[in-house]
């Protein structure tokens, strides 16, 4: 097994290393003085199990260039078996055709990074379920579920014998794409659901427009794939603590954060927002509401399966 990571999360690829009892592969990832991507790796790895690690996170086009030539190089330098870990999906929000003359740009993504020679995908709450048959090779898509659900447990003081209901808390869809997510956070905890109904009346922009569900005098947990400018998640708890909720968190797995996100974030009704660190953030560091868990013990342990040919789906299912 050998892992190799470009500059888009370095920190997470260290953490993933550490968990495989592995170090990374020397290499020199860098760009000529045109912007140009160059990579070359300082190490053999001729007949190895690859994995490159390397989130499509800002600076979007550049990390996709650096994953799509890193898989180039291993693949010239006879790796056995390459697999992209992509912890973060960029371009998964673009996954049809919005209006007319637009592109699947979800679908070109996944073209080219098959067409670059990866044999394999591991990512992580991938925005569309539907994306996996973008590629033509096997996708591991991992669920934050199971990280979010120890903070959880922790962050509530809930018990393994006690039922979440007895807590009060109820979790929240924040639109009706996010429904089947928040049902199944639900039907680990054996808790409720309620799901935010909201219009966009721009791009950019979202208006909450209705309330399904009971939340008034419960603790709401809302949760989600992307939170981005921040927006639709701030309407969100506004609408769910103008209904009468005690407190809102927000548990999301990718925190693109653009802009000033984090400080709507704190002027916002949330009583707190947990990342994953699947995108690197450091600006986050300095809010108080803001708070990344780590996602590296699972990435580690799904890479150890995949190398050793063992199951994957139970650390998703």
């Amino acid at each position: 097994m050998k892992i190799i990571t470009g500059n888009a999360n370095i920190k997470l690829a260290k953490e993933i290393a550490d968990h495989c009892f592995a170090t990374l592969v020397p290499s020199n990832v860098s760009t000529f003085a045109d912007g140009e991507s160059s990579v070359e790796f300082l190490e053999n790895i001729r007949g190895e199990d690859v994995f490159i690690v390397q989130s499509t996170c800002t600076p979007v086009n550049d990390s996709l260039m650096e994953l799509m030539i890193m898989i180039d190089a291993a693949k010239r330098s006879s790796a056995a078996r390459i697999t992209a870990v992509i912890p973060y999906f960029g371009y998964a929000r673009q996954d049809r055709k919005s209006a007319s003359r637009t592109p699947i740009t979800a679908k070109l993504v996944a073209n080219l990074i098959t067409t670059a020679g990866a044999d394999r995908i591991l990512t992580m709450d991938l925005h569309a379920g539907q994306i996996q048959g973008f590629f033509d090779i096997p996708v591991d898509d991992l669920t934050s579920r199971i990280v979010f659900a120890k903070d959880i447990r922790r962050s509530i003081g809930l018990s393994m014998d006690t039922s979440i209901q007895q807590t009060g808390t109820v979790f929240v869809s924040p639109d009706a794409g996010g429904v089947v997510r928040a049902r199944k956070f639900a039907d680990m905890f054996g808790g409720d659901i309620a799901i935010v109904d909201k219009r966009r009346p721009g791009a950019g922009k979202s208006e909450v427009m209705n309330l399904i569900g009971d939340v008034k005098d419960k603790h709401a947990i809302l949760v989600d794939d992307i939170v981005d400018s921040g927006g639709t998640l701030c309407n969100a708890a506004k609408a769910i603590m103008d209904a009468g909720a005690l407190s809102v968190r927000a548990y999301i797995t990718h925190g693109v954060l653009s802009g000033e996100a984090c400080q709507r974030v704190e002027k916002s009704a949330l009583e707190e927002l947990v990342v994953t660190d699947t995108i690197p953030n450091q600006t986050s560091k300095n809010f108080k509401k803001t708070r990344q868990v780590s996602v590296a013990p699972l990435f580690g342990e799904a890479i150890r399966r995949v190398t050793n040919e063992e199951s994957v789906s139970s650390l998703f299912v």
